[in-house]
C-alpha cells in the first residue's frame, strides 16, 4: 500500500467521518443481502477500539431523483445496529438536525446520515455540499471505505480531499492489496475466468489479461452467443439448453476443462457467472467454479462483479468452508482497477 490507512494515524478522541458503501439490494423495503454492511464492520470496530470519539457514516443507496422514502438509509441503520451496538440514524446530511444528533452522541457511538444522493451536490462533486456535511458533524478525519464508489468523482470520494485528510479504511485497503497483487505480482499460473452477458464490458479486461495471463476462460452468455477467440483463450463450446434450445449454462465437457484450469492455477480472477445461475437448473457450472476456487487453499482467489459475488455469498451461507482471498464489494470499481485506470477516490488518499 502506497496510501495511508487508519492503521497509520491516531484518531483517539477524534470525530471521524467514514464513507461506507451501503448501496445494498432491497425488496419491499427489506434488505436482501447485507454483504456490504458486514464488510464495513472491521473498520468500524477498529475505530471504536482505537477510541474514536464519534463515528459518523455517509453513504448512498440507489439512484434517487431527490428525496425518495423507498431509498432511505433508515432500514440500513437498523440492520447495522444488529451487527454492532450503539447505532443511530438521522434523516439529513447537514443542518440543525444533524448537528443536534452529533451533539447527543456519546463516545464511540455511530451515527448514519441520510442517503447522499438525495442531494444534487453529491454527484456534482460539490465542495460546498461536502463542506456542509463536515461543518455539521465537526469531522476532523475522513476515512474512505466505500470501494464500490471510488471510481466516481463525487463529493464524498473526491471533493472531500479539499477539506480533510483522507485515509483508507480496512475494506478499501483489502480491496487495493488483493487486486494489486493479481495484476502486479501474481502467483503463476494466472487464470482469468470471464462470464456474464455483456461482452462490451468484459472485452477490455480480456484484452488486457491476454498480454500476461497464463489462461483465460470465457463462459456465460458471452460464450453461448458465439464469442470467437484463440490461443490462450478457451471459449466454452458445449451448453445445457432449455426446451426451446436456449443455451443457459456451460455444459459438462467445457466445465470439465475449466475445472482442470482451476486445479492448475495459483491465481484465479472470476468475473461473470457461467450461466443463468439464478435458476438452480442452470447453476451447475458456476457452482463448480465457485466451489473449486473456494476450496483452493494457498491460491489467490478474487471474485468480482455484482452477480458473481452475490452468487458466491449465497453459496458460502450453505457451505461456510468456502474461502476466497477477496469477494470484492465493487463491480465497476473492481473492473476499472483491474484495467489500470486511475480511480478518483483512491487518487486523493494521503500517501506514505
Amino acid at each position: 500500500m502506497d496510501y495511508k490507512t487508519i492503521k497509520d494515524i491516531k484518531f483517539k478522541d477524534q470525530v471521524v467521518l467514514v464513507r461506507v458503501d451501503y448501496n445494498v439490494p432491497m425488496k419491499d423495503g427489506k434488505i436482501t443481502d447485507n454483504l456490504r454492511i458486514r464488510a464495513s464492520i472491521p473498520t468500524l470496530e477498529y475505530l471504536r477500539d482505537g477510541k474514536a470519539k464519534k463515528i459518523i457514516l455517509i453513504s448512498h443507496l440507489g439512484r434517487p431523483e431527490g428525496r425518495d422514502k423507498s431509498l432511505s438509509l433508515a432500514p440500513v441503520a437498523k440492520e447495522l445496529g444488529k451487527l454492532i451496538p450503539n447505532v443511530s440514524f438521522v434523516d439529513d446530511v447537514s443542518g440543525p438536525d444533524v448537528e443536534a444528533a452529533v451533539e447527543n452522541m456519546k463516545d464511540g457511538d455511530i451515527l448514519l446520515l441520510e442517503n447522499l444522493r438525495f442531494f444534487e451536490g453529491e454527484e456534482a462533486n460539490s465542495d460546498d455540499f461536502i463542506r456542509e456535511i463536515i461543518d455539521a458533524t465537526s469531522a476532523e478525519i475522513y476515512v474512505q471505505d466505500g470501494f464500490a464508489v471510488v471510481h466516481r468523482a463525487h463529493a464524498s470520494t473526491n471533493a472531500v480531499a479539499n477539506h480533510l485528510p483522507v485515509y483508507a479504511g480496512l475494506l478499501l485497503e483489502k480491496e487495493i492489496i488483493n487486486l494489486s497483487k493479481v495484476i502486479e505480482s501474481p502467483a503463476r499460473p494466472l487464470l482469468l475466468i470471464i462470464g456474464g452477458a455483456k461482452v462490451d464490458d468484459k472485452q477490455p479486461l480480456i484484452e488486457k489479461f491476454e498480454k500476461f495471463a497464463d489462461q483465460i476462460v470465457v463462459g456465460g452468455k458471452i460464450a453461448a452467443d458465439g464469442y470467437k477467440a484463440s490461443g490462450k483463450i478457451f471459449v466454452a463450446d458445449d451448453f445445457d439448453e432449455d426446451s426451446e434450445g436456449n443455451r443457459l449454462d456451460v455444459g459438462p465437457l467445457s466445465t470439465g476443462k475449466i475445472a482442470g484450469f482451476i486445479a492448475d492455477a495459483n491465481t484465479i480472477i472470476w468475473n461473470g457467472l457461467m450461466g443463468k445461475a439464478e435458476d438452480p437448473a442452470y447453476a451447475t457450472a458456476s457452482t463448480i467454479v465457485a466451489e473449486m476456487m473456494g476450496e483452493k487453499l494457498g491460491a489467490d482467489t478474487v471474485v468480482c462483479g455484482g452477480d458473481t459475488t452475490g452468487f458466491v455469498e449465497s453459496l458460502q451461507e450453505k457451505h461456510p468452508n468456502l474461502k476466497y482471498s477477496l469477494v470484492s464489494t465493487g463491480g465497476g470499481a473492481a473492473l476499472e482497477f483491474l484495467l489500470g485506470k486511475e480511480l478518483p477516490g483512491i487518487a486523493v488518499l494521503e500517501t506514505k
